[in-house]
């Protein structure tokens, strides 16, 4: 009997042993392997609806809303170059493949360019990254932004510099937010526990040429056990922020004319954005397994023209990161 008892007491021991108490500290560090490649597949897209008439009352135009869509595609591969786990790691990002979809609403001209997405197939860049997660060295990142940026316009036009609608601001959110909810995190050295949250800033990829940012709650919320490891839960919460760092990467400079309708649409003004997330971070690997954002946006818009015609705008952002292939 004494015998069965103290086998019961070593199951329940290892099995508590294996769950995060309430208040257990636990640290949040992004790691890599040497020449062990990670591949990530990132996919941003949205719906955007034009209501030409939100106030039927007040404007005599019943026109319906005219809808859009737009998707961005890309798998990359980060391939770590020299690992330090107590400093700088050097990782090789290497954009494998590029696919974007654009739909507009019926009897509006498409624009027949490709995207400029597309020309990041192919293309690679070097950055550094600390144990926190906080990229150190955007250098590389941030000229090839501003290379994508100039496929954008258009090669020949007698108009000045016109620009085509572009997903570059997906392409951005995607690689210079690598681990924000892990480098975010205040004091890491001190560990989280469960309940703890924190803030930051994410930037908000728009089909208009703007420059804007959410606010951002990061919440552990639970810690799960995996047959690959304990899974850190993060859950998320975005609302419109009222700054955007300055820090930031602009694809563009100098003055253009954007084409279509976002183009034509003048003096944009964000009415609301709410949405939320979640992360799922593997906290014995070091990588992150998977993440999901989704937020709603609204904004006003006017007309280049003296017509009492106030357009809204809602767009319905969804964005995913899911780890295709563990360490080999």
């Amino acid at each position: 009997m004494k015998n069965t008892i103290t086998f019961l007491t070593i199951i329940a021991l290892t099995l508590l042993a294996g769950c995060a108490a309430p208040d257990e500290k636990l640290l949040l560090t992004v790691d890599f392997q040497q020449n062990q490649t990670l591949r990530y597949k990132f996919v941003s897209s949205r719906d955007i609806e034009v209501d030409w008439a939100p106030d039927p009352e007040q404007n005599q135009m019943k026109k319906k809303a005219d809808k859009t869509t737009e998707s961005f595609e890309m798998v990359v591969a980060y391939t770590p170059l020299n690992v330090d786990p107590y400093g700088l790691t050097t990782i090789k990002a290497t954009c494998e493949s590029v696919k974007t979809k654009r739909k507009i609403p019926t009897g509006r001209q498409a624009s027949t360019s490709a995207d400029a997405t597309q020309h990041l197939k192919g293309k690679s860049f070097n950055f550094t990254v600390a144990p926190n997660g906080k990229i150190e060295d955007y250098s590389q990142l941030d000229k090839l932004i501003k290379q994508i940026g100039q496929k954008a316009f258009r090669s020949k036009t007698d108009q000045g510099r016109i620009k085509e609608p572009d997903m570059i601001g997906d392409f951005i959110l995607t690689q210079w937010f690598l681990w924000d909810a892990v480098s975010a995190i205040q004091n890491p050295a001190k560990g989280l526990h469960v309940g703890q949250s924190w803030p930051s800033k994410l930037s908000v990829p728009t089909p208009m040429v703007m420059r804007k940012a959410r606010d951002v709650q990061y919440d552990l919320d639970e810690i799960r056990e995996t047959e690959k490891g304990r899974l850190a839960v993060i859950k998320s919460t975005y609302s419109l922020s009222d700054s955007t760092p300055k820090t930031w990467p602009v694809p563009y400079t100098g003055r253009f004319q954007m084409s279509g309708r976002f183009g034509f649409l003048r003096g944009y003004k964000v009415l609301d954005l709410q949405g939320t997330g979640e992360e799922l971070f593997n906290i014995d690997t070091g990588t992150t397994q998977q993440y999901k954002q989704n937020y709603k946006m609204t904004l006003a818009a006017g007309l280049p023209m003296p017509i009492d015609v106030n357009p809204k705008i809602t767009i319905n952002q969804k964005l995913t990161m899911t780890l295709l292939e563990n360490r080999k």
